[in-house]
């Protein structure tokens, strides 16, 4: 499904909007072909627009048809009946320093009954045939585009081999596939001219803009930062700046309004937006506003592994893993009954890229 892009796609958003796209923080799961004609952004090298969506992350599924091993990495070839398109895989290092090579028993030289060191290397010996794949294998792979050489190519964050011999993992791919393009990507993210900040007057002080810059500034804090969990008089200091600029033209337009008053309702208003994208969330509603971030909450990655690590060795779960609702309720029941599906969704789409977790359909999960 080759889609062309007219002209009436050249024209970007503010690199400073696009964070409010929801496909901009996400793996796209296009065609390789679309991967393959996607544009270059003019603001931004490295991002890349399919129709207005800026896009730098995806998700691929596809027949490996050809592969090219280096020291440190593979190139394998892989084709989704659309295209073609090459995947940058890095080796594990543990597997270059370590050489493969292990020893049975204790030092003494006698056999155990149970040798931590033997089981770790089943363990790993496991992990390492899911990434080594020949021609013909299912490859699933989600990682950042670049171009090189004029080439355009996947840099995996993460990749493994697929096994589908009923060819229901590809069915499931194909019948979903056409549903995004359909409801997410073929729909065009836009936003009124004097929302983009870019009216003569007053165009800085726009609420949309306010909150857009505000959003993306307490984002690239909580990251860079890496903050566990906050309550909101810890970050409101972030979003003076941007009153600041605005206040004696907001003070013009609505006289009255105190700059105290301004910071408040920006920073209620990102709170509600980072909330309602999963990004961070309220474990318990209490007096005392502590906010957790989702990405940062170990303990509820744990509850989220440990869900899955005892429910999969059940007969009902064993094959297909646990549906994204069974989580959510077991994590609800074990963590916290404030626990949204935006912030469950989140969480495992982040553990997933810390290969933590793997996703066996577009809805069920098992624990690594």
């Amino acid at each position: 499904m080759a889609v062309s892009l007219g002209d009436d796609d050249a024209d970007e958003l503010p690199s400073m909007l696009w964070g409010l796209d929801p496909v901009f923080s996400s793996y796209c799961r296009l065609y390789i072909t679309d991967i393959l004609l996607m544009k270059e952004s003019r603001q931004v090298p490295g991002i890349y627009f399919y129709k207005t969506h800026p896009i730098f992350q995806v998700d691929v599924l596809g027949i490996v048809v050809y592969k090219r091993e280096r020291e440190d990495f593979y190139c394998y070839g892989v084709d989704d009946s659309t295209g073609v398109i090459n995947c940058l895989c890095w080796k594990d290092e543990k597997w270059r320093d370590q050489g493969g090579s292990t020893t049975c028993g204790d030092a003494s030289g006698f056999p155990r009954s149970f040798n931590i060191e033997d089981e770790l290397k089943g363990l790993k010996e496991a992990e390492l045939k899911s990434t080594v794949l020949e021609i013909g294998d299912l490859l699933r792979v989600r990682g950042t585009v670049k171009t090189s050489r004029d080439n355009r190519e996947i840099k995996a964050t993460s990749f493994y081999k697929v096994h589908d011999p009923a060819m229901a993992v590809q069915i499931s791919r194909m019948l979903e596939l056409p549903q995004l393009y359909r409801k997410c990507y073929d729909q065009p993210f836009k936003m009124p001219s004097d929302d983009l900040g870019c009216t003569e007057a007053g165009g800085s002080s726009h609420p949309q803009y306010l909150l857009s810059r505000a959003v993306l500034t307490l984002k690239e804090f909580l990251l860079e930062k890496e903050v566990t969990r906050f309550r909101p008089y810890d970050v409101e200091f972030l979003l003076h700046p941007l009153i600041q600029r605005s206040s004696a033209e907001q003070e013009a337009d609505q006289p009255g309004t105190s700059f105290a008053t301004q910071v408040g309702k920006l920073l209620k208003e990102t709170l509600s937006f980072l909330q309602d994208e999963g990004q961070i969330f309220r474990k318990k509603r209490t007096q005392d506003e502590v906010y957790n971030v989702t990405e940062q909450d170990k303990d509820l990655h744990i509850a989220i592994k440990d869900v899955l690590r005892e429910d999969t060795k059940r007969e009902k779960y064993a094959e297909k893993g646990c549906h994204v609702l069974h989580i959510l309720s077991s994590v609800r029941q074990r963590y916290s009954q404030n626990l949204s599906r935006e912030v469950l969704e989140v969480a495992l789409t982040f553990l997933e890229s810390n290969s933590d977790i793997i996703s066996t359909t577009e809805a069920h999960y098992i624990v690594l």
